[in-house]
């Protein structure tokens, strides 16, 4: 009877101590998944407002003077005396007051695309001229977009051969490599040499991992001046904008400045802007506002600028 009562309060033991392994284990699973969602959740989130503030330096939707300074201010060591933040022509000289003629540039960055022909189709309707930053593509079809872009009188203006940004931004040699490559594609394609150019990301972008000072002092050594924007029309971000919506972006800003470099973009993904086209144009008309190309008269709107 004893060694029965005996074998029973081992099999209990025995049992217990099971149960209490496996509920160790549990806890134990419970707890490192929690830690690791924790971990992961705040690495996510980093790489979001990362993300975030990348995307917001494209498209334009940032305080410009802001990022600027902590582009600067942030610079490794170099001396950076000769860093003109803001505008070559500043933003207070550049503010329209009452009865100022209103300038807007139509940009369009990425192209050719699918969509280049229908843009410049709806330019020719309206008899407007715009800038074209057009990227490196060798297919018939683009050779054709930067002829057409070209024959009717419209700017044609580099935004690199690539767009590739770990390419472009790895070195000053492989910016200047990528430079010329788009600069001789367009030369050998249309006959112009091309001087305008664009920096992927304008040029405060966060992305480049060398000092965007040394890209900026080549251009100005090669007779080059690039343009960033002071109006977009949110068209790059992630959010989906309607067409009007497009137009309302753009309304509300060009009122603000007797010049306004608008960013645009020529690219597959894009067909809101493509929709919003005439009705922007329209608007910009109604409003009096002149729409002109680039060219060397245009006041030069920069978030970074060297003193030559």
């Amino acid at each position: 009877m004893k060694e029965q009562e005996h074998k029973v309060l081992k099999e209990e033991r025995d049992r217990r101590k099971r149960v209490q392994h496996i509920r160790t284990g549990i806890i134990t699973v419970i707890s490192v998944w929690m830690i690791l969602s924790i971990v992961i959740t705040c690495i996510l989130c980093a790489k979001v407002i990362s993300l975030q503030k990348q995307i917001n330096i494209m498209t334009g939707s940032y305080d410009q003077s802001a990022s600027v300074d902590q582009q600067v201010n942030q610079s490794s060591g170099e001396d950076t005396a000769d860093v003109v933040l803001g505008q070559p022509t500043t933003a207070e000289d550049n503010r329209a007051s009452e009865g100022d003629l209103h300038k807007v540039y139509l940009t369009f960055d990425d192209g050719p695309s699918e969509h280049t022909n229908e843009i410049l189709d709806i330019l020719d309707d309206y008899g407007i001229k715009a800038t074209f930053f057009v990227v490196g593509k060798e297919d018939e079809a683009s050779l054709a977009a930067y002829q057409r872009i070209v024959d009717e009188g419209h700017t044609i203006a580099m935004h690199s051969y690539s767009h590739k940004y770990s390419d472009i931004y790895s070195s000053l040699d492989a910016f200047q490599t990528d430079l010329e490559r788009i600069q001789n594609l367009i030369y050998d394609t249309t006959g112009v040499e091309c001087r305008y150019y664009r920096f992927p990301g304008g040029s405060s972008n966060k992305v480049s991992n060398t000092d965007m000072s040394a890209y900026i002092s080549y251009l100005n050594a090669q007779g080059i001046t690039y343009y960033d924007w002071n109006v977009s029309s949110g068209d790059a971000t992630t959010q989906a904008f309607t067409a009007d919506e497009l137009v309302e972006n753009v309304m509300a800003d060009v009122v603000k400045y007797k010049t306004s470099i608008v960013l645009l973009h020529d690219s597959t993904a894009k067909t809101t802007t493509v929709q919003a086209l005439p009705a922007m144009i329209e608007a910009l008309q109604q409003s009096g506002a002149v729409i002109l190309p680039i060219d060397e008269d245009t006041t030069v709107i920069q978030h970074v600028c060297i003193q030559q």
